[in-house]
C-alpha cells in the first residue's frame, strides 16, 4: 500500500507540475503582450506564489485533521479549470486574477503530498525519500518550460493553455481513482498543537524558512528575467529559452535521489549550505553571459546547487514534522518558498524599472549569501542528523 500511494501521488504530481511548467518561459512574454512592465510583470509572474503563500498554511493545517486525499483532489480539477482562464485573459488585471486562483489551487496539492509522503518516510531514510519524491516536482516543471518552448513555436501560446488543463485534469482523475487515504494524519496524543507559534520556535524551521526564502528568491528572479535576457537582448527562440529553464530543473529532478541518499549520511546542514552557496554565485555570473551556451552552462550550475541542497532541507523539515504535525510544517516550508518566489519577481521588476537586468541579478546573488549566512546562524548547534 505504502508503495502505491507513493507512486500515485510521484505520477500526479510529475503530470500536473509538466503542466505547470508548459507556461513558464511564456508567461513574462505574453504578459508584456497584454501591457505588463516592469513591476506589473512582477506582481503577474508573483502573483501565483502570493496566494499560495496566503493560503498554505491554512490548508496545511486543515489537511492534518481532515486528511490529504481529498485536498489533493480539489487542488488538481481546480487547476484544470482555471487553466482555460489564461485564454480568456484579456489584460493585466484579469491575468492576476487568474494566477492568484491558480496560485490557491497550488496550495491545496504539492504541499499537501509532500506532507503525505513525509509520513510514509522511514526514520533516518527522510532524505532518500523525500529526494525521490522530489525528482517528481522538478523533472515535471523542468520538462514542461521546453516542451511549452516547441508548443508555440510550432503552434501557439494557447496551445500551452489547453495542454496545461489536459494534463492537471488527468492528475486529477490518478487522484480520485488510485490514491488511497491511509489516515496518517491523524494526531497521536503526545503530538503538540501545531500552531504555528510554536512551530517557529525552533531554530532548524527558523534556519530552514530563511534559506528557503533566500533560495526561491533566486529562482523566482530567474525564471522570471531568462525569459526577457533571452528575448529581448540575446534573440534566443522560445525553444531554447525554455531549454534553458529546463535544464536547471532537470538537473535538480535527476540528482535528487542522489543528494538525498547522500544527505542520509552526512551533515544535512553543510549539504545545505554548500548547494546554497554555489546558486548564489551562479546569480552573479548570469549578466556576464553573452550566449546561450554560456546561460546552458550557468543555468546547469544552479541546478546542480538544487539538488545538494533540496533534499537535505526537505528531510530536516519532516523531522520537524513528526513533532509538530506534517502538513502544517510542509506548509511553512513551502509558504517560504512561495515567498521568495513571489518576492524575486517582484522586487527584480522594480530594480529593473530604475535599473536594469544585471543589477536585479547581483541583488539575487546578494540575497542569497545573506540567506545562507542567517541560515547558518540558526542552525550552527546542530548535530548531524
Amino acid at each position: 500500500m505504502v508503495k502505491r500511494v507513493f507512486l500515485v501521488l510521484f505520477m500526479a504530481v510529475f503530470v500536473s507540475m509538466i503542466g505547470i511548467g508548459l507556461i513558464v518561459p511564456l508567461l513574462p512574454i505574453y504578459a508584456e503582450s497584454l501591457g505588463a512592465k516592469g513591476v506589473w510583470l512582477g506582481v503577474i509572474f508573483s502573483g501565483f506564489s502570493i496566494s499560495r503563500a496566503l493560503f498554505m498554511p491554512l490548508i496545511g493545517r486543515w489537511s492534518d485533521r481532515k486528511g490529504r486525499r481529498i485536498s489533493i483532489a480539489l487542488g488538481l480539477f481546480l487547476y484544470a479549470v482555471i487553466s482555460l482562464g489564461f485564454i480568456v485573459a484579456r489584460n493585466v488585471g484579469e491575468l492576476i486574477v487568474v494566477r492568484l486562483i491558480q496560485g490557491f489551487a497550488a496550495a491545496m496539492t504539492v504541499p499537501v503530498a509532500m506532507a503525505y509522503i513525509g509520513e510514509l518516510s522511514p526514520k533516518e531514510h527522510e532524505g532518500y525519500y523525500m529526494g525521490s519524491f522530489n525528482i517528481a516536482l522538478y523533472a515535471g516543471f523542468g520538462f514542461g518550460p521546453f516542451m511549452g518552448g516547441v508548443l508555440e513555436q510550432y503552434f501557439s501560446i494557447n496551445a500551452n493553455f489547453y495542454a496545461m488543463g489536459g494534463l492537471s485534469l488527468l492528475s486529477f482523475l490518478l487522484v480520485v481513482f488510485f490514491l488511497p487515504e491511509l489516515h496518517l494524519y491523524k494526531r497521536k496524543e503526545n503530538v503538540p498543537p501545531t500552531r504555528y507559534r510554536v512551530i517557529m520556535r525552533s531554530n532548524t524551521m527558523k534556519g530552514l524558512t530563511t534559506f528557503r526564502i533566500a533560495n526561491s528568491f533566486g529562482r523566482g528572479v530567474n525564471a522570471c528575467f531568462i525569459p526577457i535576457l533571452a528575448h529581448n537582448y540575446l534573440r534566443l527562440t522560445s525553444t531554447q529559452i525554455g531549454l534553458l529553464i529546463s535544464i536547471n530543473l532537470l538537473l535538480t529532478s535527476f540528482l535528487q535521489g542522489s543528494f538525498g541518499w547522500l544527505a542520509d549520511r552526512v551533515s544535512r546542514k553543510k549539504l545545505v549550505i554548500l548547494g546554497s552557496l554555489i546558486a548564489s554565485f551562479a546569480l552573479f555570473m548570469v549578466p556576464l553571459a553573452g550566449s546561450f551556451s554560456m546561460l546552458f552552462i550557468i543555468n546547469s550550475i544552479m541546478g546542480i546547487a538544487g539538488a545538494i541542497a533540496l533534499p537535505s532541507a526537505t528531510a530536516l523539515t519532516v523531522i520537524e514534522g513528526r513533532n509538530f504535525g506534517m502538513g502544517s510544517t510542509m506548509g511553512i516550508f513551502n509558504m517560504a518558498m512561495s515567498m521568495g518566489l513571489a518576492g524575486g519577481p517582484m522586487v527584480g521588476g522594480v530594480i529593473y524599472d530604475y535599473l536594469n537586468i544585471p543589477a536585479v541579478y547581483c541583488f539575487a546573488g546578494v540575497f542569497g549569501l545573506m540567506g545562507t549566512a542567517f541560515f547558518i546562524w540558526f542552525v550552527r548547534s546542530m548535530t548531524k542528523k
